[in-house]
């Protein structure tokens, strides 16, 4: 049996990695579920175990086999160097390893993440989603020799956590009453509205996010990948990256061979207009969703030499996922139950 610790249980990037586990070969493990003192207590199930969100104690990773991170970057940094200490195999999904000397960011769906060197590394970071998302459209467009692509990504309320998701709720119902907006959080209006910046006093970060996103992106690709601008706006949205991505290609290209090499494993490729890809579409799905739509300028309708991408995927779905097939991937590499 191997034991799991999963530290910030209660945030909404744990509750989805428990339904991932839950839904895995994993499922049969013995969990521990860790958070902040706000969130103790609790009760919560993963699997066909129930249990209750225990405090973060000085012993608390003592014979795990494998410890997620799933809360805050201060969790993962005041923490992790312990469950590294009791033998257990760290995994970061709160953002705050991936710069850390010797760390891997991986993503088992992509062709050229081996896992070479998982042995070795102190931590494992699952890519974030975004990176994810735009690592595999752009791996199977690579034998057309893109030259040019920049993308804007919508974040969501829940990319950056719970606290976001309330305050944009509560703004959005003060301003159909016509009361005063909380801005604890974005420090300006999110409700309907489309942010490249927030206020000053803001406890988020859009460029922060593009740098991490950047980041796994040029991980994953290991320099195979094209060259990526990047752009993120807060959308008034709940759930759901999505994505608006401009290509230029060397040379002209059928779009038919287009569209063949974008279909196939974890993307569904969608050709009719009715069906467009959006967050409500991508909820609960596990592919990325994308419809492909060329820039003619007067060209050869059937060859295009540019081309948007519209894209969408369930970001917290795909971050979840990833990281249950990053540590299945450990599994098969280390000894069952190594730290007993």
């Amino acid at each position: 049996m191997y034991k799991i610790a999963i530290a910030g249980a209660s945030t909404l990037l744990g509750k989805e990695l428990k339904d991932a586990i839950s839904d895995s070969t994993l499922a049969t493990a013995t969990f521990t579920l860790l958070d902040e003192q706000t969130a103790q207590g609790q009760l919560e199930q993963v699997g066909d175990e129930v249990t209750f969100v225990q405090p973060i104690l000085s012993d608390a990773f003592d014979k795990m086999d494998f410890t997620f991170f799933c809360g805050s970057e201060d969790l993962t940094r005041k923490h992790w160097a312990s469950a590294l200490r009791a033998g257990s195999t760290v995994l970061d999904l709160s953002g705050a390893l991936d710069q850390e000397p010797g760390v891997l960011v991986r993503a088992p769906w992509l062709a050229g993440d081996t896992g070479a060197g998982d042995l070795f590394t102190p931590a494992v970071v699952p890519a974030h989603p975004a990176a994810i998302a735009l690592a595999m459209l752009m791996e199977r467009l690579r034998p057309a020799m893109p030259r040019f692509i920049a993308a804007t990504l919508l974040a969501p309320a829940s990319e950056f956590g719970s606290d976001a998701m309330d305050e944009l709720h509560q703004q959005t119902v003060n301003l159909l009453s016509f009361q005063t907006l909380p801005k604890a959080v974005y420090d300006a209006q999110a409700a309907y509205n489309m942010l490249s910046g927030m206020g000053e006093s803001a406890h988020l970060s859009l460029p922060r996010l593009e740098a991490r996103i950047r980041r796994h992106y040029e991980a994953l690709g290991g320099g195979r990948l094209p060259a990526l601008a990047l752009q993120a706006i807060a959308a008034p949205v709940f759930h759901g990256h999505t994505f608006s991505i401009a290509i230029e290609l060397e040379r002209p290209v059928d779009i038919a061979a287009l569209e063949e090499a974008l279909s196939g494993d974890r993307v569904d490729l969608v050709l009719e207009d009715t069906d467009s890809p959006s967050n409500l579409s991508a909820t609960g799905q596990n592919d990325v969703l994308v419809r492909l739509r060329p820039i003619l300028e007067g060209r050869n309708p059937s060859q295009v030499t540019r081309f948007w991408l519209w894209a969408a995927s369930d970001n917290l779905r795909m971050y979840a996922q990833n990281a249950v097939d990053c540590a299945l991937d450990l599994r098969r590499l280390r000894p069952q139950g190594t730290v007993q």
